[in-house]
């Protein structure tokens, strides 16, 4: 079963200890083990941290980009699409 995360729950987990989430269109993605391996840098990666970071990752990404790394780093779900 796949959990699922209010915008606020995920803008909870900003640190490397609760694990660092972003949203992408309504998944969640534990980012924390892969900041370093971002091939842009983890700057880029630390100031979407606990948001939604569809419009930065859809700007530079295709949809193969999310098919090869999602299903590694994908959480859940949110249930709200409210953007933070």
């Amino acid at each position: 079963m796949t959990k699922t995360f209010t915008p606020a729950e995920v803008a909870n987990h900003k640190t490397p200890e609760d694990g660092q989430y972003i949203i992408i269109d309504s998944g969640v993605y534990d980012i924390t083990n892969f900041i370093d391996e971002h091939p842009g840098g983890s700057r880029i990666l630390k100031r979407v941290i606990g948001k939604d970071a569809s419009k930065q990752f859809w700007k530079y990404h295709s949809e193969n980009v999310l098919k090869k790394y999602g299903e590694r780093l994908k959480v859940g779900e949110v249930k709200d699409a409210a953007k933070l």
